[in-house]
C-alpha cells in the first residue's frame, strides 16, 4: 500500500513538470514570437502581401525554413540576423506557436 503511494506522487510529480515545461515551452514562444510580429503579424498575418503568413503553416516547414535562415541556406538579411540568435528549442518552439494558429486574422468586435 505505501508503494502505491509513492507510485502516485511520483506519477503525479512527473506530470506536472512535463505540464510546466509545456508551459514554459509556451510561453518563451510567445515572447521570441514578438521579434516576428513587426513583419509576420501578431497573429501570424502578414502585414505585407510580400511577407509570409506565419499562421497555420506546418510545424516543420517552419522549423526548417527558420534553420535554413540561421545555416545560410535561405538569404534575407533581417531572418538571418533573427535566426542567428536562435537555438534548436526556440525554432521548434516557435514553429509550435504559429502553426497552432489560425490562417484568419482576428475579426474586433462591436
Amino acid at each position: 500500500m505505501r508503494l502505491e503511494k509513492i507510485a502516485i506522487r511520483i506519477v503525479l510529480l512527473v506530470s506536472l513538470a512535463a505540464t510546466y515545461g509545456v508551459a514554459c515551452a509556451t510561453d518563451a514562444a510567445a515572447e521570441k514570437s514578438t521579434l516576428c510580429a513587426g513583419c509576420h503579424g501578431t497573429d501570424g498575418i502578414s502585414v505585407s502581401p510580400e511577407i509570409p503568413n506565419l499562421a497555420g503553416q506546418k510545424e516543420t516547414y517552419l522549423a526548417n525554413t527558420l534553420r535554413a535562415f540561421r545555416a545560410g541556406e535561405r538569404s534575407n538579411p533581417i531572418m538571418m540576423s533573427i535566426a542567428s540568435d536562435l537555438s534548436d528549442a526556440e525554432i521548434d518552439a516557435l514553429a509550435a506557436h504559429f502553426s497552432s494558429m489560425k490562417r484568419e486574422p482576428a475579426v474586433a468586435g462591436p
